[in-house]
Parts: structure tokens; sequence; C-alpha cells
């Protein structure tokens, strides 16, 4: 039977877990959100907007942290528990909208995402609509397709869709629950392969074309949704893989559809590359001081805290200072994002601006690859009040502006920048702990290249040490035969699962 206005909950955590790092990752870094500041994190939520009116929303609670480490134990008990109690409060309820990333590491849980939507499902029981939306960069288990009766993910990376996808989520929910329709059919396909972000970018060939298949196949008679997953290359779990999902009414068509995609991605998989020119951290500075073109940006690649890196690996920045081009202040002027260092952040902010400081700071958290770094230089900026670091110090070192904050935190706007009175723009090399640029550091690099340092997420997966991931698998596995790429159509969540993973 139709629902004419359902009643929605909306809730999910949210993180890309690198197990990989010594970091850990506790409850306050998920900035949970409740009720109806649930609601308030999406415009298309927004009071009058036609998905608004179409349902009777109940936020429970919604958490999304910063990628980090593996989440504690004791964090996840915290969470998945308020979420659990919130729903059992908010009453009966027709339809769920999960949204999370697909990527956290729990301590001794394994399927974190497929774990906490069994204990939902428990709570709203087996007949509710259930539309899931996540990150490309998450991980599909039989288990969570099973649980969910939607699914989709992002089709962009860079991610400049987030807000589309999960518009998409709660409308494909929305109008299911009104038509009344039986519930979808889901074809699920794992594909063998586990590769970076960086080497998977849609800005690019051949990842572009294979993302372009995927509005192609969801545009087609019969089908409801599609979505291929990348998967997240810097954990070490069976589920960490490539996969492809097909959601819809006619099983002929969405069983087509996700062949399709299967196919093209394994077919894609020699071609797939780096999105940037690499190299050695040295290697790009060289580049860096050779080009005429400025801003030239180097992206440090294996610390990238949007990928789950700790934050506070000291090596790139030690090779930075260690430079005698970039020692004189009156030569190139170079800007590094970042490094956390609570103690030296607070000795810049009693001394102020102008003044002289020697601190220490960094490997706190990742000291596998070099230890605290010290340094003097001249306190350039203060800043209070951000989000993410809570408080940043900009130190001159020479002809370097190092950003430190409290917490670590992305640069990835130019206001991160601004706002400290700093000009990227300017400047003449920028070097950012990142993977590939974001958008609107993208728009502003006149030049680019990717430096291969080492770090919780390391761009050279081969050398991380994965040994629980399932074999054979490209590229650990480059001759590895032909996987079975037949559609895996999965049951409804009430109905039993079946056989075990394959």
């Amino acid at each position: 039977m139709p629902v004419t206005r359902p009643v929605i909950a909306v809730a999910g955590l949210g993180i890309e877990s690198s197990t990989f790092s010594p970091a850990r990752t506790e409850a306050p870094a998920f900035h949970p959100q409740r009720g109806a500041d649930v609601l308030a994190r999406y415009p298309f939520l927004a009071p009058g907007r036609p998905l608004r009116t179409a349902a009777d929303w109940h936020g429970t609670l919604v958490g999304k942290a910063l990628p980090g480490g593996t989440v504690t134990a004791s964090a996840y008990a915290a969470l998945s528990a308020e979420l659990i109690d919130r729903l059992k409060e908010s009453g009966p309820v027709d339809g769920l909208w999960y949204d999370i990333h697909g990527a956290m590491t729990v301590e001794g849980v394994e399927d974190a995402e497929a774990e906490l939507l069994a204990r939902i499902r428990e709570t709203v029981g087996p007949d509710v609509i259930v539309s899931a939306s996540m990150d490309l960069h998450g991980n599909v288990s039989r288990a969570l397709v099973h649980l969910t009766d939607l699914i989709t993910c992002y089709r962009t990376a860079p991610h400049e869709d987030v807000t589309q996808t999960k518009e998409r989520a709660a409308r494909n929910l929305v109008e299911h629950l009104a038509s009344g329709a039986p519930r979808p059919v889901k074809a699920w396909i794992p594909v063998p392969v586990l590769l970076a972000g960086e080497q998977t970018s849609t800005r690019i060939e051949p990842a572009r074309s294979v993302y372009a298949a995927v509005e192609e196949v969801a545009a087609a008679d019969g089908v409801t949704d599609a979505a291929i997953w990348v998967g997240y290359a810097w954990a070490d779990e069976p589920r960490n893989r490539a996969a492809v999902v097909v959601t819809g009414p006619d099983e002929a068509a969405v069983t087509t559809g996700a062949e399709r995609l299967a196919r093209g991605f394994w077919a894609a998989r020699h071609d797939f590359a780096f999105v940037a020119p690499t190299g050695t951290l040295d290697d790009c500075l060289d580049a860096a001081l050779a080009a005429t073109a400025r801003p030239y940006f180097v992206s440090d690649t294996g610390d990238n805290p949007t990928a789950g890196g700790a934050g506070d690996v000291t090596w790139g920045l030690r090779q930075v200072l260690a430079r005698p081009e970039f020692q004189d202040p009156s030569g190139p002027t170079v800007l590094y994002a970042s490094l956390p260092g609570p103690a030296a952040v607070d000795t810049a902010v009693r001394a102020g601006v102008g003044a002289t400081v020697t601190v220490t700071a960094g490997a706190e958290v990742d000291d596998r690859h070099s230890g605290p770094l010290t340094m003097t230089g001249v306190v350039h900026a203060v800043r209070h009040g951000d989000r993410d670091a809570e408080t940043e110090a900009v130190l001159r070192v020479g002809g370097v502006y190092v950003i430190l904050t409290r917490l670590r935190k992305p640069y990835h706007h130019e206001h991160d920048f601004t706002d400290l009175e700093l000009n990227p723009r300017t400047a003449d090399v920028v070097i950012v702990k990142i993977g590939y640029l974001e958008p609107e550091l993208f728009a502003m690099a006149a030049d680019w290249k990717m430096a291969l340092t080492p770090g919780g997420v390391d761009q050279d997966l081969p050398r991380l040490g994965h040994h629980r991931i399932r074999r054979p698998m490209f590229p650990f596995d480059p001759a590895m035969p032909a996987p079975d790429l037949t559609a895996r159509v999965i049951p409804s969540p009430d109905r039993p699962l079946g056989a075990p993973e394959e």
C-alpha cells in the first residue's frame, strides 16, 4: 500500500578510518547532531522544500567525523546506543534514511556500518524501507546490501555531488514509499580491485567514462539507482574492495546494468593512474622551484587528514625546512598546511603576533617516520574558533609559513589561508597535506604535483602491508584470473541472507 505522508527517520555515523594509522577516534570527533539539528544539515529538507513537505521527517542522531584512525569501542558504543535510543523514542516509522560514509572501522567490530544497521533493523523492524547514501570510497559488503532497500553513492571524485547524492537517496525513499511498489530488486557485484582515490578521480580517464556509465544505467527503464564504489584503500578488512549495486523494480534491467558497470570498472583497472604527476617530495620541490607558474601546489599525500592520516607526521615539513632555498626570508614564499602541535600553538598565542618563538610540534600520534620537530620563527597570525583546529597559529620560519593547529584540520578552501593573513595566490609554493586537490585549490593552482610521502595513507598501497583483504586482488595480484562479475541478487531484509559472502 502507498504511504501518502510517510514517517521517515534520519540516522547515521560516518568516518573514513585508516587501520594503518596509530590514531584513534573518540566520540566528540563526530560532532553528533540530534533532533531538529539533524534536519538542518540538509538544505533540501529546509522548511517548505518539496521533500520536507512530502514526509514527516524525524532526526535521530547523525555524526560525521574527519577521516582518522580506528574508532574506539567506547566511542562507538556510546554513539550507537544513543542513536538506537532516539530511534525507539521516535516511534514507528515507514522509512529510514541511513546517511553514512561506509569506511568506518571500529575496535572489535567487523563491518561496522552493517552491524549498526542490523541493530537499527532490530529496533524499527524488517518491513521499514531503508535508503542509504554513501561516499564512493566506502565499502559495500553483501550484508550491508541485504539490510538496505535502496543504496547510492557519490559519482564524482573529488566529491562535488555530495548534496545531490543525499537528496537523491531521500527522494528515492519518499517516491518508493508513495508508490506502494514491492521492495526493489538489488543486484550486487564485488569487484576485486582496490585503488586509492587519487588513482580513480573522475576528473580524468578512465574513471570519467566509467562513472559516466553510472548515470546511463540509472536512467534505464526498470532501474531506480546505480552506483560504483571504489572502496577504501587504507583499511585492511575483507570488505575493502570495489563494488557495484543497482536497484530497481525490474530484475533483468537491474542485473544487466550492474554487470555492465562491473565489467567496465574491471576492464579499466590497468588504465587507472594518479590524477597528477607524482614523485618524491624532493622531486616535487625541485619542479616547483624550476617552474615559472605560480602558485605551484604540492600535495604531501602520505599524511592527508581527509583520507585518514594522523595529520601530525613531521617528515614532510622537516624536508621542506631543510632546503636551503627556503631558509632565507627574501627567497621563495612557501605556505605549509599543516601540523598539529597544541603546546606550540599555546606558546605562539601567549607570545603574540610579531614575537619570535621556539616551539616543538608534531609526532604526538604518528612518530613512525620522524620525531617531533623544533622550529624557531616569527608568529605571523593567530586565529581562534575553528571547528576542527580550534586554534591556529602561523609561524614564519625563513621563507616558510607553517600553519600550526591545536587539533588537525584539512585545508581545502582559499579562506582557510586568507583567514590567517596568508595569500596562496601570490605564494611561490603551497604545500598541503592532501591527495587530489579539492575544487578551490585545483582552480587556484597554476601547476601541481603529488609527493609520495610516508604516513598512514601512503599512496604506495602494496608497501602498507594489507593481509586481511580478500585475495586475489588487483593491483596486489596483477596476474590474477578474471573474476566472476555476474550479478548477485540480494534478498530483502525480511528474508534470510543465505550463503556467506563471497
